[in-house]
């Protein structure tokens, strides 16, 4: 996606943290403490899930079975991917850890296949899922990306409301969430060129989240949308966009708009969408606030 135009928010943080870049806009300065609480609140969140270093929380499922108590907000996070899970027939989960490592997409950041294609385990054969623990049946390589960020994007909101900015945007590497009066345009980026637009939405309060194969990809055809069926990544939709009321809902979705039909999902969810298959075709919500150029 592209920065929006015009935004109104005056001050401007910007930095770096789980891979990403990270800018948030808001009309009043956030201040070095409020700054500090949310940089913490990131490393907190990166400490709990992230398949890229040996101390996470659940990267102590990868070395053996068990059970991890998750932090106490991690209920809305795993309840959404189950529903995603049904939903798509097992195409969005949190199980395509050992592909996406199989590919080359690991904590050394290899780049490079080891071995043929690692399909992802059932939900039922390798994990459990209690509100508050997470079990695995046996050693598994657990994986948020496809939903973890949009929520990591909430948290982070909610943060800064709670610290009295009622105006803001929060935007982490195309996962971005926005509180505030009116609307903003936001251009979505042309998925193989990125200096063009295939159109503008328009953001008022809620999330838009974004998802392609261009980003985070690697080598020949390889990237980090895996159809966990093969092991391999998918190949007939390479870009999404969702709009949603909260960026957990729009980066699950936009991850969802890959595999499941958007009617079927928005017979599901309350969302808006844009969907770039292979061939270069278009489709989106009919209600879509905005304009498309292709």
């Amino acid at each position: 996606m592209r920065p929006p135009e015009a935004p109104g928010q005056p001050h401007t943080v910007r930095f770096e943290a789980i891979g990403t870049h990270w800018q948030i806009d808001s009309a009043t300065p956030l201040g070095a403490s409020l700054e500090t609480l949310v940089r913490e609140r990131i490393a907190e969140f990166d400490l709990a899930y992230s398949r890229f270093r040996d101390d996470s929380l659940v990267s102590r499922l990868r070395f053996s079975a068990g059970s991890v108590r998750l932090p106490d907000d991690a209920g809305p996070l795993f309840d959404l991917y189950r529903r995603l899970y049904d939903l798509t027939a097992g195409a969005v989960t949190p199980l395509v850890g050992a592909s996406l490592e199989r590919l080359g997409y690991d904590s050394t950041y290899r780049l490079r296949p080891d071995g043929p294609a690692v399909p992802a385990l059932a939900w039922e054969d390798a994990i459990a899922w209690d509100g508050e623990s997470l079990t695995a049946h046996r050693p598994v390589t657990v994986d948020v990306g496809a939903a973890g960020k949009g929520y990591l994007v909430d948290i982070v909101g909610e943060l800064l409301t709670e610290h009295g900015h009622e105006d803001v945007v929060v935007d982490a590497g195309g996962d971005m969430l926005r509180r505030g009066p009116g609307t903003i345009r936001v251009g979505l980026e042309h998925p193989s060129d990125p200096t063009r637009a295939i159109g503008v939405v328009e953001l008022g309060t809620g999330a838009l989240c974004a998802s392609a194969t261009n980003r985070r990809a690697w080598g020949d055809g390889l990237h980090h949308v895996i159809d966990p069926v093969t092991g391999l990544p998918t190949t007939r939709v390479v870009a999404t966009w969702a709009l949603a009321a909260t960026a957990l809902e729009a980066d699950g979705l936009a991850t969802a708009l890959f595999f499941a039909d958007p009617e079927y999902l928005g017979r599901q969810f309350d969302f808006q969408y844009v969907v770039v298959d292979s061939r270069g075709r278009v489709t989106y919500s009919p209600d879509l606030l905005g304009e498309m150029f292709l």
